[in-house]
């Protein structure tokens, strides 16, 4: 039988504040979402992208001109401008295929975000992290979505759970229950997430709305499936930071039978990410979310007899 193949962007060991336990977390491309303050945009396009860190180009400080002399598209040029010697033209670079710039670069300033994986290939990382998973830990499914590679993912879990791996998942929930119900059978944690309960809001700001969302949870929380389901809500300040969106989803939880949220605090550790595709960061301006905000939201919640964790403080 032919594996499955996906593409993953990134995979971290080690990771404590994704899932319960220690968990070794796969992060899969592609994203029906496009959410402005994205911390993860390199994983939201479902294709390997190229991204260039100024700070590592060493065009000056070791004459390199590696990536100018391979790169046959001329996406590559050099500008005059002393702060900015090298150019990456995106436009150009988003075409690419081959990437000779990334593979000429000794020094990882061109990089390719995104990698070809087959199923056991993954499982090979899972197998050699396992001995350092605690009782509770295991693989955890991020993104990107990680459902916008359904069969992919499905085949993972597929393996994992063959071997009794206890198996976690951030999601978005925006897909087709056709897809979404076969994976979380195969899930033993999720985080939610639930951006905005005005669909209009929720549309303007992320490019869908949130009924295929809500009702796959709603589906979810009334279906016979034995996981553990945390919601989770990054608080964006004009956006769903307001009680009168809280107390909206708070009712949509208690009619739903869910007691337990997670909001986290907005920061702007994606901007360089951003940068390196070429991109400004819309969020580059925006402060870290006020502590106050946080405690006024918690209060809120925990008012409402459903425990709310803050950032990193989720009870597991």
């Amino acid at each position: 039988m032919k594996e499955e193949k996906g593409l993953v962007f990134d995979i971290q060991g080690f990771s404590v504040h994704d899932g319960p336990g220690c968990r070794t977390l796969v992060f899969l491309s592609g994203c029906p979402l496009h959410c402005p303050w994205c911390a993860n945009p390199e994983g939201m396009k479902k294709r390997p992208q190229l991204l260039f860190s100024r700070q590592k180009c060493r065009y000056e400080k070791s004459h390199c001109r590696r990536c100018l002399s391979v790169c046959p598209h001329g996406g590559v040029r050099q500008t005059g401008d002393p702060d900015n010697p090298l150019e990456f033209d995106h436009a150009i670079c988003g075409k690419c295929t081959t990437f000779e710039c990334a593979k000429a670069c000794a020094h990882e300033a061109a990089r390719i975000s995104g990698q070809y994986r087959t199923t056991g290939e993954v499982m090979r990382i899972l197998r050699r992290d396992r001995e350092y998973w605690d009782s509770q830990g295991g693989p955890g499914f991020s993104g990107g979505e990680p459902m916008a590679q359904p069969a992919f993912l499905k085949s993972i879990l597929t393996a994992c759970k063959e071997e009794e791996m206890n198996t976690s998942i951030e999601t978005t929930a925006y897909v087709e229950p056709d897809i979404f119900f076969p994976i979380m059978e195969k899930i033993d944690f999720a985080f939610i997430d639930v951006k905005h309960m005005d669909s209009d809001r929720h549309a303007k700001m992320t490019g869908v709305g949130n009924e295929r969302i809500l009702s796959n949870i709603e589906a979810l929380s009334g279906s016979s499936w034995k996981g553990r389901l945390i919601l989770r809500m990054p608080v964006i300040e004009g956006f769903n930071d307001s009680l009168e969106n809280a107390e909206k989803l708070a009712a949509f939880m208690k009619k739903n039978g869910l007691f337990e949220i997670n909001i986290l605090p907005f920061h702007r550790l994606g901007t360089s990410k951003w940068e390196q595709l070429g991109k400004k960061y819309p969020y580059a301006e925006y402060l870290p979310t006020e502590e106050a905000v946080l405690e006024k939201l918690q209060e809120y919640y925990l008012d409402q007899r459903i425990a709310c964790y803050v950032g990193d403080d989720v009870v597991y």
